[in-house]
């Protein structure tokens, strides 16, 4: 009797633990998506079987971060732009438009500056005029040396202008004018790497006289009259090649100076003076290692003395801007003779450079500081310049091009900050005025110095636009 009364209890017994263990099963599959703490996870997972699926583990929520946010488009946003892709019509029906279709198309409003930017410049002796590059439209700019724009007129009219697709003036960021042909010699640094030579009765849209081909991203142009050799900064290598100053075309550079050794750092402009058998570069700072060993490959490894491209990973810094010194014969990986860096000598971007032969005077456009500083030639390590002319009244704004005119005692500086060209005394310090300006737009018109810009970007904060060059 007892025995008949244990049998469905145990029956029933087992049932129920079936039930139970079917029941835990649903929960752990069904609730994967609880939020679930660490000691429960780790027990689940002390129980849990594989499933072939993907299961959840463990959640551990994210803290929450204070201060600014970014502000998120809204979805009618999103909407709005697939409604005007679906308007235009793409090919094959994906609502997209085509790249013909894509082109035609007119942008709302633009950020463009209509007059040009002058970023270098060099004084033709013999035709007693200035010439200038202008980076903004991509033009070279002639004028007559004695020009004084008006504070009435809205800009000066050039004797001369060379520009268009046929000339392949584009960033023109350095430019020299031979003493004796009048030949111009303008330097590409972005996009086209082509240095091209107009002669002096060229004009509009026409194909250079003389090309000579250049590495990427060359800047700054010196010549050695005496020695007939042409010198070229190249700032994305940090290196400095040299070239018969009758090169053209594919012919190779005879000098090569690059090398961990040589301390140059996004070298900008240069200067040589022959007769203390002297080369001046100025540094913005931009410095990487050379790859030791570092060849180049395909087409450039034929060319002797072409810069190497190659920097080891990671060991981009930004160090002082500074004037590396080196002598005029100096190639490889070659140390400077002295160097001048420092905050006493109030260098920052230090870009166009001249020097006088004659005083062995060192003339530094220092662009971010909107001032010309003046060096001795033997200068040195952290020392204050000699002089220096800045001030409201000098009317410098992001120098970028400096010239000397020993025949006329004076100096032109080209400022890419406010559309205009100016000359000074030789020995002009302090906050002085120039003696003449050249301006090309109107005098309360801002240049944007808008350059090669790569991207941009909107912060919805400030709302402002940021674009890098």
């Amino acid at each position: 009797m007892a025995e008949r009364k244990m049998k469905p209890l145990l029956q029933s017994s087992l049932w129920m633990f079936a039930i139970l263990a079917v029941a835990a099963g649903w929960l752990l599959t069904a609730n994967e998506g609880a939020v679930l703490s660490n000691e429960s996870s780790l027990a689940l997972r002390s129980v849990r079987k594989p499933s072939g699926a993907a299961q959840l583990v463990s959640i551990e929520p994210l803290p929450i971060v204070e201060g600014a946010e970014c502000q998120w488009l809204p979805a009618s946003a999103g909407a709005g732009l697939v409604a005007v892709s679906q308007e235009v019509g793409g090919p094959r029906g994906t609502g997209m438009a085509s790249p013909a279709e894509a082109a035609k198309r007119q942008p709302i409003r633009r950020i463009h500056d209509p007059y040009p930017s002058f970023s270098s410049v060099a004084v033709d002796l013999k035709d007693d005029e200035v010439v200038l590059t202008d980076e903004n439209l991509f033009q070279v700019l002639v004028y007559d040396r004695r020009t004084n724009t008006p504070p009435t007129a809205g800009f000066s009219e050039p004797k001369r202008m060379l520009g268009g697709v046929n000339t392949k003036i584009e960033f023109q960021c350095g430019v020299y004018v031979d003493p004796e042909t009048g030949d111009i010699y303008a330097v590409n640094n972005d996009t086209v790497d082509t240095l091209v030579i107009f002669s002096r009765e060229q004009r509009g849209n026409v194909a250079p006289a003389a090309e000579l081909h250049t590495p990427h991203g060359t800047f700054g142009i010196a010549v050695s009259e005496s020695r007939q050799e042409l010198f070229l900064t190249v700032q994305h290598t940090n290196a400095l090649v040299v070239w018969n100053k009758s090169a053209r075309n594919q012919d190779h550079p005879i000098r090569l100076l690059q090398g961990n050794r040589t301390q140059l750092a996004d070298p900008h402009g240069i200067a040589v003076d022959s007769k203390r058998g002297l080369i001046f570069v100025t540094n913005h700072g931009s410095s990487r290692e050379l790859r030791v060993g570092n060849a180049n490959q395909g087409r450039r490894a034929a060319i002797p003395n072409w810069p190497a491209g190659g920097q080891v990973a990671g060991s981009g810094r930004m160090v002082p801007s500074s004037i590396t010194v080196y002598a005029i014969d100096a190639q490889g990986d070659t140390a400077p003779l002295r160097v001048i860096t420092g905050p006493k000598t109030n260098l920052n971007w230090p870009t166009g450079l001249a020097v006088n032969e004659e005083t062995g005077e060192l003339f530094v456009a220092n662009d971010m500081h909107d001032e010309v500083l003046v060096f001795p030639y033997d200068a040195e390590g952290d020392v204050a310049p000699k002089r220096a002319l800045r001030g409201p009244k000098t009317g410098l704004k992001n120098p970028t091009g400096l010239n000397l005119d020993l025949k006329n005692n004076e100096f032109w500086v080209a400022n890419f900050g406010n559309h205009t060209a100016a000359a000074y005394r030789l020995d002009a310090e302090g906050d002085t005025p120039p003696l003449r300006r050249i301006r090309s737009g109107p005098v309360d018109e801002p240049a944007l110095m808008i350059g090669n810009p790569g991207s941009v970007a909107y912060d919805s904060n400030r709302e402002q636009i940021l674009v890098p060059n």
